[in-house]
């Protein structure tokens, strides 16, 4: 099929005398016209759209698009939208939008400290319990903070040790390196009732001289962690500068960092998960009570609190809509993993499935069809989660109808601007007026979320590219946006 507008044509035969229709089926033909209206004005791609896919050799078949005004007018465009994509990281709209619902934007995490036994001159005879609630963003700051509170009330030695209750979250077994077989990336990391440090050890790298040592600087802390710096600075063109390091886990556990960084890069920070979530709280809590000057009679283990231990303290998180613009801004796929798992906690079961479900449930309670909607981590970084264009569409415009509305927007990247979209649309005049979260993986390439017109009119727009060369499509989705920008 040629690609195009469909416009209508006159009717046949337009002026020529008729005789009055008969009541019932002028019932029914105004049945047929109200179902035509709302029926969407376009279903094939505008021309510079269609036209980008050509240049990428990217069929109209891979690809499903929907765009629509917030005011619920029926959608100006409709290509494929009841098809089932994959959505990449475009699914934490639906993952947010879940939280927000069952949650509302005010909730909070809440991480506490108990102690059993008494303490006597500095010493604590029993345990020091540091017992989650599946906080998302429980940072090594916050931890610091926790921690040296325990020292202000007076104890520097723990004769029964450390103990970690992650019981706030019932897991399934996770495996690092089921999705792409690089276990030490962290966006690969799992949920945890005890997350600390989004499980990422942060490496500032410093090159001197090609051919000479890269200065390396981790944080945070980890007792334990052994690091093996092989890095070597390197000459030529700085990017893509990550192509040329690794990171891998020694036989005794140790973190090796090998390859070579361009010396015209400068500064770059770059990121790993060398350790479990569970092992790396433990050596975050170590390193960090031993900083203080805190001693501790055992390693820092896993339990769960018994009911008799005194609570001391009350750490309280961040509120959930700052969570998810930090989860949306920069796509973090831990942050997701982990919303989703508390959508799920006080379920009986697994916590990431019963997450799923609920957040199912949320979608079909505003009156959004989920058919074909599969829901894995809530995070996009999956081969088997799905969603309609349509589905997605209708998850933004209940988004819109909603109080939290604001903070739902607010969270999303400003394209041209910050966050994932700060380098999509420089040049282009529809530059800062689409608020957009988008999405990649190999094979897959997703852009969803608000636009606003030229004649400040706002628009709901979703594209997902499914295909082989659906990293080439970047140019087709900034073509969708600047035709809405530009009042189609």
């Amino acid at each position: 099929m040629k690609r195009g507008f469909y416009r209508a044509q006159p009717a046949a035969g337009a002026g020529v005398a008729r005789r009055p229709a008969p009541a019932g089926l002028l019932r029914g033909l105004a049945v047929l016209l109200v179902a035509a209206a709302a029926q969407p004005a376009f279903a094939e791609l505008p021309p510079a759209v269609a036209a980008a896919l050509d240049t990428a050799r990217i069929p109209a078949e891979a690809v499903s698009a929907w765009v629509q005004p917030v005011d619920g007018s029926p959608p100006a465009l409709a290509h494929n939208a009841a098809r089932p994509m994959n959505p990449a990281s475009t699914m934490k709209l639906v993952t947010a939008f879940a939280a927000f619902s069952q949650l509302g934007p005010a909730y909070t995490w809440h991480t506490r400290v108990a102690r059993a036994g008494e303490v006597r001159n500095g010493r604590l005879e029993g345990e020091l319990f540091l017992i989650g609630g599946a906080d998302p963003m429980l940072d090594e700051d916050r931890v610091r903070r926790l921690l040296r509170k325990v020292r202000g009330l007076g104890v520097q030695h723990i004769a029964g040790g450390i103990v970690l209750d992650a019981s706030a979250l019932a897991l399934p077994p996770h495996d690092p390196a089921l999705f792409d077989g690089r276990p030490l990336r962290p966006y690969n990391s799992g949920p945890y009732g005890l997350l600390m440090h989004y499980n990422t050890l942060q490496l500032a790298l410093f090159p001197a001289e090609a051919g000479g040592p890269v200065t390396v600087v981790a944080e945070p802390p980890l007792a334990g962690l052994a690091l093996e710096n092989r890095l070597v600075g390197g000459s030529g063109a700085c990017e893509p500068w990550q192509r040329g390091l690794e990171a891998a886990l020694s036989p005794a556990g140790g973190l090796i960092l090998s390859g070579s960084l361009p010396v015209a890069c400068g500064v770059r920070n770059w990121s790993a998960a060398p350790l479990a979530p569970s092992a790396y709280a433990a050596a975050l809590v170590g390193a960090v009570w031993g900083e203080l000057g805190g001693t501790a009679g055992n390693a820092v283990r896993e339990a769960v609190t018994p009911g008799s231990a005194t609570i001391l303290l009350d750490e309280e998180s961040r509120p959930l809509a700052d969570v998810i613009r930090d989860m949306n801004k920069w796509s973090s796929n831990v942050i997701a993993r982990q919303l989703l798992a508390t959508l799920g906690m006080n379920q009986p079961g697994d916590a990431v499935q019963a997450g799923a479900a609920a957040a199912q449930r949320a979608l079909a309670a505003a009156g959004i069809d989920t058919s074909g909607l599969v829901i894995e981590n809530g995070a996009g970084l999956s081969r088997l989660e799905r969603v309609r264009a349509d589905t997605l569409a209708a998850t933004l415009l209940a988004a819109w109808q909603r109080p939290w509305m604001p903070e739902y927007i607010a969270a999303l990247p400003v394209a041209g601007v910050d966050g994932t979209a700060r380098r999509r649309l420089n040049g282009s005049p529809a530059n800062g007026y689409a608020h957009l979260k988008t999405g990649t993986l190999e094979g897959v390439r997703a852009m969803a979320g608000y636009v606003t017109d030229a004649r400040g009119q706002r628009h709901i727009v979703v594209m997902m590219v499914n295909h082989p060369q659906a990293a080439a499509s970047a140019a087709a989705q900034d073509a969708l946006v600047e035709w809405v920008w530009a009042g189609r």
